[in-house]
């Protein structure tokens, strides 16, 4: 298995389909933004043999070469995006779900109008520089997983009823029924009705907040891809402690001044410190002392029905790998258990009738081994599928045999949470 993500350069075009003019280019080397650009010559060859195969009613949609990975999307018939990657052991199926999020993102910020009746190329592309910081997250080494998995990537606070009922409350004072606590990106607690957002809204708005430079407030226009992509609804964040923020989704009112001190003083003041106990949840997602097995370096929960996961590579952190190979290793596992073992999410573009007809014979678990398989040496990575949950987990120690019960027991105890 390769390590997604390990060196290499990613560069992303996007352009308008009927004329072919770049509407911008961004790049990543190593997760790290790169100034490096494409000539224009390699952009009008990707680009012409798209439009070649489309003439002939032929779908170009990905290419391989020795050492780079393409893959072409068209949307609306108005927006091709086009993502390439040197990247050591990319997917097609990552950078298909990445093209899916960028465009989320560029509805998100401009709205889908704009994108699909192009009347000024010039004054798109301005507009699009909205969306650049969100778009180069995606490219980058970032400690969440709701791009390549497609769910919401949440924490459990240890408190987590008291924080459910001071955000619907103050979500009612304030006369919207869309309110979420966000920490770094990820959902704490959320209402009903925030719930309920469709993919990629749903993904798409804490990843945002989480990518925004820190601000006391804000007033931010967004439009929901899946939604209302042709109205914009208004995004206000309050920052109640560094890091943790208060996200309401709503109309015209209420006016950003109306959450005066006094209304936040009453919801939040009395569930002080729970705030404070999720603060530091983000990269750690399960509350302090939760009971995990010595050998589990990482994981990843999922559940398919409700579109939420957890994600975390803190466990034994003083021992090698480091987070970001853990990540790598945990990213690279989980698109080849959903490319080849187990069906794709429902509902999710790669599924097909019969792959829906078939998942009574898909397997429930599948484990791999990378590197020497003695004590101590490589790593060994469990999935197992029960229900609508699939658990992936990133052990050293545990030896082959013991992998399945080490996921079975892990699982059963996650269970309460998610």
């Amino acid at each position: 298995m390769g390590e997604e993500g390990t060196k290499g350069t990613v560069h992303l075009l996007c352009l308008a389909a009927s004329s072919g003019v770049p509407l911008f280019c961004r790049s990543s080397r190593g997760g790290a933004p790169a100034r490096q650009q494409l000539p224009f010559s390699v952009i009008g060859s990707l680009n012409g043999v798209h439009m070649f195969g489309q003439n002939l009613e032929v779908q170009l949609s990905s290419a391989r070469t020795e050492d780079t990975t393409v893959v072409w999307k068209s949307f609306h018939d108005s927006i091709t995006l086009i993502v390439l990657s040197s990247e050591e052991g990319t997917s097609e199926l990552r950078l298909e779900r990445l093209l899916q999020m960028v465009f989320g993102a560029m509805v998100l910020l401009v709205g889908l109008e704009e994108l699909t009746n192009i009347r000024n190329v010039e004054r798109l592309k301005k507009e699009l520089r909205a969306s650049y910081r969100l778009i180069d997250s995606f490219l980058g080494d970032s400690e969440l997983i709701g791009d390549l998995t497609q769910c919401v990537d949440c924490v459990v606070p240890p408190e987590g009823t008291l924080l459910q009922e001071a955000l619907s409350g103050f979500a009612e004072a304030a006369a919207t029924a869309f309110g979420s606590l966000v920490v770094s990106g990820r959902v704490v607690a959320a209402t009903e009705s925030w719930w309920r957002l469709g993919t990629p809204e749903a993904v798409l708005l804490p990843w945002l907040v989480g990518s925004l430079p820190p601000q006391a407030a804000r007033d931010y226009p967004v439009y929901l891809p899946h939604g209302s992509p042709t109205v914009p609804h208004r995004l206000l964040t309050l920052t109640l402690l560094p890091g943790l923020e208060l996200c309401l989704l709503c109309g015209p009112r209420p006016p950003l001044s109306q959450l005066d001190p006094q209304l936040l003083d009453r919801w939040w003041q009395p569930v002080l410190d729970p705030l404070r106990a999720c603060v530091p949840l983000g990269p750690r997602a399960l509350p302090a002392g939760f009971p995990l097995h010595m050998d589990i370096l990482g994981l990843l929960l999922l559940h398919l029905e409700l579109k939420r996961c957890l994600f975390t590579v803190e466990p034994s952190a003083d021992q090698e790998p480091s987070p970001e190979h853990r990540r790598r290793l945990l990213r690279a596992f989980y698109t080849l258990v959903t490319a080849s073992h187990f069906p794709p999410e429902p509902g999710s573009p790669e599924e097909k009738v019969e792959d829906a007809a078939q998942r009574s014979q898909v397997p429930r678990a599948c484990y791999l081994v990378s590197g020497p398989e003695g004590p101590g040496t490589g790593w060994r990575l469990v999935a197992l599928q029960s229900g609508p949950r699939r658990l992936l987990l990133l052990s050293a120690q545990s030896p082959t045999h013991a992998l399945r019960g080490l996921a079975t027991h892990t699982l059963h105890a996650l269970t309460p949470l998610l």
